[in-house]
């Protein structure tokens, strides 16, 4: 039986492989438990520094598995407690992401519509290829992305997304990174190559850092101005106590490469 969903390990990379090539990679229930699985898995992984996601074969991710839906709907009594239970655990897998204390990074080609464009947008990162198209594209069938639209709204203008939700249109991946859903767009063939760039360059920071980091992120994203400021302030100064930090403002003003003592770094 094909593994649906893979993981390879290399060099602290993280590349998880979204393998139903057949439904353009559709987050069905199989795929959602294998994804909420590799996620708790990797909170727990100190060698891994970035997470890569990617989709084999033609698309990234085509959203909800609609046949499922379909048949979850006939199902007799069942139809609204088996949709509760979708929605919630997709809800589940998608902020699992920025709970994750490793970045990760979308690599994206294809579509990503739906489900699969909530996917892009909850990563904290993406590089998308040339041709990629985005959309929240539910209206067209009779069913608004609504749980789509928390990520969508979290990442780009409102109006941009309300237009995306509306219209059920796709945008380009040179629109799409004009708008702030993506980080950068290349070239079909450099994808791949481009993408590892980017996470080889996080893996070469400390890691401890980018933890902390990445967690204080988006605790200050909720917070008020000046709740905000306190809590980054705070984060900062157990930042700077770290003998990894001292050892890393003094190799900047010594002009040469910091040693710290251990890949992550330590406090």
């Amino acid at each position: 039986m094909t593994q649906i969903l893979l993981r390879e390990d290399a060099q602290g990379i993280a590349t998880l492989t979204l393998n139903s090539p057949d439904t353009l990679n559709a987050l069905s229930d199989a795929m959602l438990a294998a994804l909420d699985q590799a996620f708790q898995a990797l909170a727990q992984d100190g060698s891994i520094r970035v997470v890569v996601l990617r989709g084999a074969g033609r698309a990234f991710c085509a959203g909800h598995h609609l046949k499922e839906m379909q048949a979850g709907r006939q199902a007799p009594d069942a139809g609204r407690a088996y949709f509760a239970d979708l929605f919630a655990r997709c809800a589940a897998v998608m902020q699992r992401i920025p709970r994750l204390p490793q970045p990760v990074i979308a690599q994206v080609h294809g579509i990503a519509t739906a489900a699969g464009c909530q996917l892009v947008a909850s990563c904290d990162m993406a590089v998308a290829a040339e041709g990629t198209r985005f959309g929240v594209n539910g209206v067209n069938i009779g069913l608004f992305c609504s749980t789509p639209m928390v990520a969508l709204t979290r990442a780009v203008p409102p109006k941009m997304a309300f237009e995306m939700l509306t219209t059920g249109e796709f945008v380009d991946a040179t629109r799409a990174r004009e708008i702030g859903l993506i980080n950068r767009v290349v070239p079909h063939d450099a994808l791949e190559d481009e993408t590892r760039k980017l996470a080889r360059t996080l893996t070469a920071k400390l890691g401890a850092a980018v933890r902390i980091g990445k967690r204080a992120f988006y605790d200050q994203m909720g917070l008020p101005l000046a709740a905000a400021y306190d809590h980054t302030a705070a984060v900062m100064v157990e930042n700077m106590l770290w003998r990894d930090t001292q050892e890393g403002i003094s190799a900047f003003l010594d002009k040469r490469k910091p040693d710290w003592s251990a890949p992550g770094g330590g406090h």
